[in-house]
């Protein structure tokens, strides 16, 4: 994957109305996921001492919680992230730390289409991560060359593996798929990463055209 460099800032002022506040100065919301697992007392509290920005998530049933960070970055350094079809590795700078982080969410408004919150994922070279990755379909498919259709069903699919290990973009190679087949998730492996979506969701295919069908009917008469 590319990276990207971003800087945050750790948030601590909370909050619905803070929140709307940054929009206003083109900040955006952020939070850091997938931080370090601590241990929880009897009461389900951490008792350890936190940064700026930093709280701790239970998680389960078993005394253990996770550490998120709450951070704000500026619009026009995350744009770029945002608005592109790329994946990227972020190294993330806040606070005197660094990190390495992968997109994981982003809300929008249901009107604006405006930004109004980001999730980061931190990640290691030792904790597998699921990313959407970027399909893109390879080859002359013979049932297009027969009066077919390609349709791709599936812009992007689900990946898990060391973040070292995603690929930029899923190739599909329909050079084989006839009028009616389709390559599902199913259909594709990897050595150094697997997909999870569903085994049975269909990713590409090639379906039947009127000219196709009439090509069809009239040999079915001739002969």
């Amino acid at each position: 994957m590319k990276t990207f460099e971003l800087k945050a800032e750790a948030r601590t002022d909370l909050g619905k109305k803070a929140a709307r506040a940054l929009r206003k100065e083109n900040k955006i919301p952020v939070v850091l996921n997938g931080g370090k697992l601590v241990d929880l007392d009897e009461n389900g509290n951490y008792v350890g001492t936190l940064a700026a920005g930093e709280k701790v998530v239970p998680i389960g049933r078993d005394g253990k919680g996770i550490i998120t960070t709450d951070l704000v970055v500026n619009f026009s350094d995350i744009r770029k992230l945002i608005y592109t079809p790329e994946i990227f590795v972020i190294n993330l700078s806040y606070s005197g730390k660094t990190c390495k982080a992968v997109l994981k969410d982003i809300q929008f408004h249901k009107v604006s289409d405006a930004i109004l919150h980001i999730d980061l994922l931190e990640v290691s070279e030792d904790k597998p991560v699921v990313v959407e990755v970027p399909v893109h379909v390879q080859g002359h498919a013979v049932g297009v060359k027969a009066g077919g259709k390609l349709y791709l069903n599936l812009k992007k699919v689900k990946v898990k593996a060391i973040y070292t290990a995603i690929p930029e973009t899923i190739v599909v190679d329909v050079t084989e798929c006839k009028i009616g087949h389709s390559i599902k998730v199913g259909d594709l492996h990897f050595d150094e990463f697997e997909l999870v979506n569903p085994k049975d969701l269909v990713i590409a295919g090639v379906r039947t055209t009127r000219a196709a069908k009439a090509a069809a009917e009239g040999e079915e008469a001739e002969a």
